[in-house]
């Protein structure tokens, strides 16, 4: 049987501003990226949802990005090797912080946004949040693009790499994401969505846009809990995935 990891982007209110149904959300995912507090978050938005994310034995991760609450974290900065390495392990602690105290354990790390895609094409930089995720704790998992420059770094410092897959994007025919920038970059359509996810996890094949099947590893699977339907969609995928045979559970217990 065919297995993958559900994980969902979370703790992205700041403030007063509410974003997404975490709580709810919750109930159908096994994975969540926490947000650290550079491009969305806040400490009380950490605190709670690393609780309710324990309350519901979903394992947790931390979503480290850019300092960027105007941009969340979407725009991409000219930062140095050692730059990144200093802003994901400042922002991996301050998470773990809040997971220690709540009696919980750190599973993952993923990058968030503009720092995820320009990792997945830059090694160096790759290399140097690979070594950041290794020397906070050396048992955590980095989730980095299928197929790009973090997964490889990763391997090559000696940490579990998860290949992570979009159900909600569309793909290049490099295997890379098409930029939010472009009109045909998210998949709306639920179906199509899912339909895209099954085959990658049973066939390891993605249509791109430019019409060629892409090779492709999937170990966690990506939906964000920012959209209109994430609930929804949520409830659709889990169900969905579990029709196709495929089982899903957290990335720590199968990777």
């Amino acid at each position: 049987m065919a297995i993958i990891d559900l994980n969902c982007d979370m703790g992205e209110s700041f403030g007063a501003y509410k974003m997404g149904r975490d709580e709810e959300i919750l109930d159908y995912v096994t994975s969540a990226n926490i947000a650290c507090g550079f491009h969305a978050g806040d400490p009380a938005t950490m605190r709670k949802t690393v609780r309710l994310a324990l309350d519901k034995n979903v394992a947790i991760g931390a979503h480290p990005g850019f300092q960027d609450l105007v941009g969340f974290g979407r725009r991409e900065m000219k930062v140095t090797p050692m730059e990144a390495y200093d802003l994901v392990v400042y922002q991996i602690g301050a998470l773990s912080a809040f997971v220690k105290s709540e009696g919980g354990k750190l599973q993952h790390v993923k990058p968030h946004g503009a720092l995820f895609n320009m990792a997945a094409k830059d090694a160096p930089l790759s290399e140097a949040i690979a070594e950041a995720v290794y020397k906070v704790d050396p048992e955590l998992i980095l989730f980095g693009l299928a197929g790009g420059e973090l997964v490889k770094a990763g391997e090559k410092i000696g940490i579990r790499s998860a290949s992570e897959v979009f159900s909600d994007r569309t793909y290049q025919a490099d295997g890379t994401l098409t930029s939010r920038r472009e009109e045909n970059a998210l998949i709306k359509n639920h179906e199509t969505a899912v339909n895209q996810v099954i085959r990658m996890v049973k066939e390891g094949q993605v249509l791109s846009l430019q019409g060629v099947d892409v090779s492709i590893k999937a170990d966690t699977v990506c939906i964000h809990g920012d959209g209109a339907n994430a609930l929804e969609f949520a409830k659709y995928i889990l169900t969905a995935l579990q029709r196709a045979n495929i089982k899903v559970a957290k990335i720590g217990d199968f990777l």
